[in-house]
């Protein structure tokens, strides 16, 4: 099987990369074993909210300098100030050309609300969620907060006990739809996927309940349980007669299914090829070349690519294996950034910088994989498997997964072209 372009892992990085690369015609094929971390998305994507020696960030674009100065290897650093500012501007027309409006930028942190009602910094948020331009104030004086009744993922109380504290007042209402009386026969069925499956095709339904319940709200809270069907929010809101916000539950992530399901079908309009449930396990490498890649589900048929991408992801997905010993990548075995002391993978401290976090898969400038210490020419590495950064403590993780993966696509069809013109003159 032959493709411009082989890219392992059909996560956030993959898909951006696919779609980018694709949009330029290129023939891609994304290889994904299965469920990616959008599932477990909050709805937001963070650039940098803070710098390694935890210094807080409210302009991402300003504190690059600082960022590079304090972690030389971080992926921000390899992109460099200029690539950093031009990908960041990309970025928030990339989600607006594909048709996922996003509120936020690169210039200045926002606040996302989170499923306990705490405020914290972010750089995108997908249309329809809660959010505050401040960190110590909201912009409504009272709000009406609706959970349905028997949904155990979502926290109106402590959600109503932290706007308090910011001056905003709540009502809260249970509310309920004859549909959802099959899923309380048992109390594991109420999660957020099947309770939007109800919810979406109770449109009308659910916007004479919040209408009639929601008086003295300014605007209305509901739980990111509503939203599978493409429309149903945006039906929901032209039927309901004040502001309808969404708040992040805990997983599965219903804007992050749906995120991944739109750019996945976006993906494949564009004439990319989408093999799920299938993982590449070896690869031939010839003169630095990688010459083909080999799938669990295809047995000996290769697939041949002009270039690979390596969007794996981390430790959740299987990209780096840890052992008791040491930290490696599977299918290329590529160079890999950890300490060889074991008592520096981790903190006893739960909320310490963990060690384990910053591990990972060594890469130039231009994020081609090393090995032996060497660049292979045409294995390009992206998102969470990248070595340098830490994701948690930096608020950075979404942004170096979208980053890499249109830095990459950039340099891909840069190539492209300087060959085109090459054989054309």
């Amino acid at each position: 099987m032959k493709f411009d372009t082989i890219i392992i892992g059909g996560g956030l990085s993959g898909l951006v990369c696919g779609i980018k690369l694709a949009q330029q015609g290129e023939r891609c094929v994304i290889v994904s074993s299965g469920q990616s971390a959008l599932h477990f998305s909050s709805g937001s994507y963070d650039l940098l909210n803070a710098l390694p020696d935890g210094t807080a960030v409210d302009n991402p674009l300003s504190a690059l300098p600082d960022l590079i100065k304090q972690m030389p290897n971080h992926p921000y650093a390899k992109l460099g100030v200029d690539r950093f500012r031009r990908l960041v501007s990309d970025t928030e027309s990339f989600f607006t050309n594909v048709g996922l409006p996003m509120f936020g930028s690169g210039d200045a942190n926002h606040y996302r609300i989170t499923p306990m009602g705490t405020l914290r910094p972010t750089w995108l948020t997908s249309f329809g969620f809660a959010t505050s331009e401040q960190i110590d104030s909201l912009r409504w004086k009272k709000v009406s907060i609706f959970n349905p009744v028997g949904f155990l993922d979502f926290y109106p109380q402590f959600i109503a006990d932290e706007f308090f504290k910011l001056g905003t007042e709540s009502e809260i209402h249970l509310f309920d739809i004859p549909d959802l009386d099959y899923l309380r026969r048992n109390p594991t069925e109420m999660r957020s996927t099947n309770i939007a499956r109800v919810l979406d095709r109770n449109i009308s339904l659910v916007a004479k309940i919040l209408n009639d319940k929601s008086a003295d709200g300014e605007a209305i809270i509901l739980p990111a349980c509503i939203g599978l069907n493409a429309t149903a929010f945006q039906d929901l809101q032209k039927e309901v007669n004040k502001p309808i916000l969404l708040i992040p539950t805990m997983p599965p992530s219903i804007v992050g299914i749906y995120t991944q399901q739109y750019l996945h079908d976006y993906f494949l309009k564009l004439g990319g090829v989408y093999m799920l449930g299938d993982s590449i396990k070896k690869a031939e490498i010839e003169n630095n070349t990688i010459k083909r890649v080999y799938s669990f589900n295809h047995g000996d048929i290769p697939f041949v690519g002009k270039n690979y991408i390596l969007a794996t992801g981390s430790y959740f997905s299987q990209g780096l294996i840890a052992t008791s010993d040491r930290i490696y990548e599977p299918i290329f075995n590529l160079d890999v950034a950890y300490s060889d002391n074991r008592q520096k993978w981790y903190s006893s401290k739960m909320f310490d910088t963990q060690g384990y976090q910053q591990f990972g898969v060594k890469t130039d400038n231009n994020f081609r994989g090393l090995l032996n210490g060497t660049a292979l020419d045409n294995l390009y590495v992206s998102g969470a498997i990248l070595e340098g950064f830490n994701p948690i403590k930096e608020g950075c993780g979404a942004g170096v997964s979208i980053l890499s993966a249109l830095s990459i696509a950039e340099s891909i069809i840069k190539i492209n072209r300087e060959n085109y013109e090459f054989a054309t003159t």
